[in-house]
């Protein structure tokens, strides 16, 4: 998919692609506030241009995704069956051309080929316990941190937002970095702690078993801490050293691996502290910031008219586009759930005016149910007991036009580029970068303070 290249963009290019992006934005918010589940109770379809209505009226799922999304199937040639108006074509092309590109920064990975759920670039005992995505992450991400700590003469590590240590238990047992791990949550510091001395017990029998192959130095589990990091104040516990440094003063490199919505605010506030030499960061979680606070981190962005983005766009910009394309081009039933939570809204709407998208347990293949099994009390604790029967012929109705949910969906999909472009477009923003290609652009931290200090 064409886009944005971050690469060789310039200072004045970034704050001009932000430029664009809020112009966008502003023009097509109502599209991108829409809520899927109110497809029916809103009439979400009639908001769209009568022209655009005759366009997409009738497509399938895979024609969606190559016409609308731009992303055909492998040796499909883009066809539409009518012209389509200037305004949906000159949407298409904008979100675009705004959003950075997704091509990845390196080749696909072959770690995975022998057995898919195993990294072959990950030894057996670091590999228990931990999921395929996961094994990959941690793999890359601590030879990148561990790259980073040799060129920049770092001291220590500090993971922060380690959860169960996964991370942090390979740069200090497999890549010999002294690691600070800080952690919230009690309950997963005590599990990190055990996983600890599970591996430790399991290096140690693959040493005894393998006796040609020396441990070169000692081995330092991970140092865990108990401390919730406030994104609004600097921590003391995370900037202090796990042993006095023999010259000067401590030399720290932060790094956290989906460091969910403020965390990464927090990562680069104390980034600006002299202790720390380097920080290498894969956030996450856009929806989870707070506002004011959390974004914008730049007093110029929030001069720009309609820079704002409340949590819908946030939460939009989170999923990546061609999971959906893909689900799309597959055609699976499972693409009527969103069809069946918003019928569903019509029943919760004339039960109880007062409730707005509520939340409903999910129930698992909903799918492959019959109609009336979603709505019986017995799923739905305070459900009226009659509103199913009355409400059942509409939603017969509203569930053979299941492709419009689809139609409107891919819609807001393709425009949700724009608000993670504006989320990843200034250095002074964020500091987060496309999850596709988080890689390329890590190191930049440390150059850019550097180029400060200097």
């Amino acid at each position: 998919m064409p886009g944005i290249s971050a690469r060789g963009l310039s200072h004045e290019g970034r704050r001009q692609l932000a430029v664009n992006l809020t112009r966008v934005l502003a023009l097509y918010r109502s599209i991108l506030d829409a809520y899927i589940i109110e497809f029916f109770t809103d009439n979400l379809w009639d908001t769209l241009p009568c022209s655009w209505q005759e366009a997409l009226d009738g497509l399938n799922p895979p024609q969606l995704a190559t016409m609308l999304l731009g992303m055909p199937g492998e040796g499909e040639v883009v066809r539409y069956r009518s012209v389509w108006p200037l305004t949906l074509l000159a949407l298409k092309s904008t979100a675009c051309a705004l959003a950075f590109t997704r091509t990845p920064g390196f080749q696909t990975t072959s770690e995975f080929l022998e057995n898919p759920s195993q990294s072959s670039r990950l030894t057996a005992p670091f590999r228990k316990h931990v999921r395929p995505k996961k094994q990959h992450e941690i793999r890359r991400l601590g030879e990148l941190v561990k790259k980073l700590s040799d060129f920049t003469g770092c001291t220590q590590v500090v993971d922060v937002g380690s959860g169960q240590g996964h991370l942090s238990r390979f740069m200090a047992l497999g890549l010999g970095l002294m690691v600070k791990s800080i952690e919230g949550d009690q309950r997963l510091v005590e599990r990190a702690q055990r996983l600890d001395q599970e591996l430790l017990q399991a290096l140690e029998k693959e040493e005894k078993r393998n006796p040609q192959v020396v441990q070169t130095s000692p081995r330092h589990s991970p140092h865990h801490v108990v401390r919730w990091v406030d994104p609004t104040a600097l921590c003391e516990e995370l900037l202090l050293p796990l042993e006095n440094p023999c010259q000067g003063r401590a030399r720290l490199l932060l790094t956290g691996l989906h460091a969910c919505g403020d965390l990464s605010v927090a990562l680069l506030r104390h980034f600006c502290c002299p202790e720390v030499v380097a920080l290498a960061s894969v956030g996450c979680c856009y929806m989870k910031l707070s506002d004011p606070g959390g974004y914008p981190l730049s007093q110029w962005v929030a001069g720009l008219p309609g820079y704002e983005l409340p949590y819908r766009l946030r939460e939009g910009a989170c999923h990546a586009l061609e999971e959906y394309a893909e689900r799309l081009q597959k055609a699976g039933p499972g693409l009527r759930t969103h069809c069946y939570r918003a019928a569903l809204e019509t029943v919760i709407r004339r039960a109880r005016p007062e409730l707005r998208r509520p939340g409903v347990q999910g129930i698992p293949r909903v799918h492959e149910l019959k109609i009336e099994e979603p709505t019986r009390p017995r799923r739905t604790v305070w459900w009226p007991s009659s509103a199913w029967l009355y409400c059942l012929p509409h939603w017969w109705r509203r569930l053979f036009y299941w492709t419009g949910c689809c139609t409107f969906r891919s819609r807001v999909s393709m425009l949700s580029s724009c608000p993670s472009s504006v989320l990843n477009s200034l250095p002074e923003t964020w500091f987060w970068w496309p999850p596709r290609c988080p890689w390329v652009r890590l190191f930049l931290f440390w150059r850019l303070k550097t180029a400060n200090a200097a």
